[in-house]
């Protein structure tokens, strides 16, 4: 990863030329910067279009609020200086670019960007650029909330209390749901679940987190679920948010996890992994897995923030320059008391 000179993008019709404000560093680039032919690669072997080359340079960062400074041909909705966010993606005469992970294209780590008219929202009531920036990793949360299909008879784990895990728990305290249990070496980490609404937090280096469940009301075998059905008293069901994306994680959580637990994988993981089907189908264990956000959960996101409707602002732990992202990549890596980084890339 280095900090350079490129030449600056040039807007097409419907598309307007931004000057990037504030962009997160995002879990996925870090997973990518790690594994970047490899995530090329496994684009091609899927037939996702993916646009980032090998040999070529793409500039990361795709969790950015902007200032509009200019239009392509045609104009455009907002006036210069209006203050946007916008999903990362940027139809153009040449195709669909997946905006931080195009070598055809800046992300939101360039000082300037493009992006299309269409996809722009203004952050409203006056919102800062580093809060509204949050937008797109919120969104993240909000998705794989909507997606495990909650309910007032679930138990809650969230295994991993990075920016997914932290949106995740805060999509679940917003919806009034719970108990939620959080689960994460980080000391740190856990004490930022709690603020956004988990009821318990647990180190697995000390203590198992799934001897939580029977505390809340989760039958330890089916023999004891039938018990305490047949006795009126209430039953709850296990579901567990994944949220690392590591190899491995996959496995122990079904070794260790209840019969019927719904298992809503979030964490990317870009390695190949191994599991034992047998270990998930002797406990019907399901899984399910989660990919980016509704363009309404987006807009959502951005509203809840506006609004002052969510605690995901206190997951912000650094503001660095753009000289300083990559020694920023490098301290979410190894120092897990960082959670969200914001580079401002003017300055």
């Amino acid at each position: 990863m280095v900090v350079d000179d490129m030449a600056a993008p040039v807007p097409e019709a419907g598309q307007a030329l931004c000057r990037t404000l504030v962009c997160g560093v995002c879990g996925s680039d870090l997973h990518a910067l790690d594994h970047y032919d490899h995530m090329i690669e496994m684009s091609e072997r899927l037939g996702g279009g993916g646009h980032m080359k090998r040999g070529a340079d793409t500039v990361f960062g795709h969790e950015f609020c902007c200032e509009v400074i200019d239009y392509g041909p045609g104009g455009g909705r907002f006036k210069p200086g209006t203050r946007v966010v916008s999903i990362p993606g940027l139809p153009s005469l040449s195709g669909f670019e997946t905006i931080g992970y195009s070598s055809r294209t800046p992300g939101g780590f360039a000082e300037q960007i493009v992006l299309s008219d269409m996809l722009m929202m203004e952050a409203p009531n006056g919102l800062s650029a580093e809060h509204a920036a949050l937008t797109e990793p919120l969104a993240v949360g909000e998705h794989a909330v909507a997606k495990a299909e909650p309910a007032a008879d679930q138990v809650f784990m969230v295994v991993g209390c990075g920016p997914v895990g932290l949106a995740v728990i805060d999509g679940l305290a917003a919806r009034g749901l719970g108990p939620i249990v959080a689960c994460d070496f980080s000391a740190e980490r856990r004490a930022a679940a709690e603020r956004m609404g988990a009821h318990r937090s647990v180190d697995p280096a000390t203590a198992s987190p799934h001897a939580a469940w029977t505390e809340f009301g989760v039958p330890a075998s089916p023999m004891e679920g039938l018990i305490a059905a047949a006795q009126g008293r209430e039953v709850k069901r296990p579901v567990i948010f994944e949220c690392v994306g590591a190899p491995g994680v996959l496995q122990s959580l079904a070794q260790a996890a209840p019969r019927g637990t719904r298992i809503v994988v979030a964490g990317v993981c870009m390695q190949t992994d191994q599991i034992e089907p047998f270990a998930f189908i002797a406990k019907e264990i399901e899984l399910r897995f989660v990919l980016g956000y509704t363009p309404e959960e987006f807009a959502g996101s951005l509203h809840r923030l506006a609004e002052g409707k969510t605690r995901y602002t206190g997951a912000i732990t650094r503001v660095v320059s753009l000289d300083e992202t990559p020694a920023a990549f490098t301290a979410l890596q190894t120092d897990k008391s960082q959670i969200k980084i914001l580079v401002r890339p003017g300055g």
